[in-house]
């Protein structure tokens, strides 16, 4: 996290900045910066948790300690394996001795029931729409989750009006991004301002596809969704890869998907683990469990953790 000195040190270091574009930006206060530097003011948790993006758009970068790669898993349709992968790769990256936080950015919050949260007190909303810092429940020893749940649902049209809402998210984030190694953010099976807050928060986007082809329709939407992201706010976004989930290789249908899949999005990285059709992964939602603690030797356990293993690989 960024602190008062940090800031400090980085605006007298950079004295072409405008403090004013900067206040506009990070939706401070008039003056607020100038008080600063002169030391007439004290930059507050909040304060910096809104500069902190905005400084990072112009520079600033944290010297030493971790900064979590953050994460969207996105697709715009829904049953194509987001929650089953933000669940199952993040205790797999945990079981690789890193640092991770799960966020449920979806109303229907089945990653937070899936982990025993059915109805968290505290959620993910109470951050996006006043500001709270994002209640974060330990499930496991490094491996942490941010809940929703249906209340989520009726913040969209508020978030909306709010000066700046697509921007909360990252917002939150950014107090507690050094805490971890990886912050996965679950996405909703719409393009909508959960899903835009998600990618703006995110230093990239991985992308869990099916390999039918009733699930390529209106996929170029979603690409034009994340390049209107990167181009417009968020500069440092890319798209991590593609992860075919569901797979049955004794399927023609899916192994002939797969190819044209590859051919069709040859642009992108696909990654080499092929998350394989496997009842368990379902069986241990329902048992609110991670696949390693519900079936440790299954197909669904072995692949989550090649794909952990092939996605820290290109970790920056």
């Amino acid at each position: 996290m960024i602190t008062h000195e940090k800031a400090i040190s980085f605006l007298r270091q950079n004295p072409a900045l405008s403090l004013s574009v900067l206040e506009k930006e990070a939706h401070l206060p008039s003056s607020t910066l100038s008080k600063v530097l002169t030391g007439d003011r004290q930059l507050n948790l909040r304060h910096l948790a809104s500069l902190y993006p905005i400084l990072v758009k112009y520079g600033f970068k944290e010297f030493g300690g971790r900064r979590a790669k953050v994460i969207s898993i996105v697709n715009h349709k829904g049953g194509v394996g987001k929650t089953t992968t933000t669940l199952n790769l993040g205790k797999a990256l945990v079981k690789l001795g890193y640092r991770v936080l799960l966020i449920d950015m979806d109303s229907q919050g089945n990653l937070s029931q899936a982990l025993g949260n059915d109805s968290p007190p505290k959620q993910v909303v109470q951050s996006l729409l006043k500001g709270e810092p994002l209640p974060i429940n330990v499930i496991a020893e490094n491996y942490h989750l941010a809940p929703s749940d249906l209340e989520l649902a009726y913040a969209d049209l508020e978030l909306a009006q709010v000066i700046g809402g697509v921007n909360q998210l990252k917002n939150a984030i950014a107090a507690i991004r050094d805490q971890y190694d990886y912050i996965f953010i679950d996405c909703p099976p719409a393009l909508n301002i959960f899903t835009n807050s998600a990618l703006v928060a995110s230093s990239s986007c991985l992308v869990t596809l099916q390999p039918e082809a009733s699930a390529l329709k209106g996929f170029n939407n979603l690409f034009d969704i994340i390049t209107q992201v990167r181009d417009r706010i968020n500069y440092e976004l890319t798209i991590e890869g593609i992860v075919l989930t569901m797979v049955d290789a004794r399927l023609k249908e899916h192994r002939d998907m797969i190819e044209y899949i590859k051919e069709l999005l040859a642009n992108f990285k696909i990654f080499d683990t092929l998350i394989r059709k496997n009842v368990a992964l379902k069986e241990s939602q329902i048992a609110q469990q991670d696949i390693f603690g519900y079936a440790p030797e299954s197909n669904g356990a072995q692949d989550y953790l090649k794909l952990a293993r092939e996605l820290s690989d290109n970790k920056n």
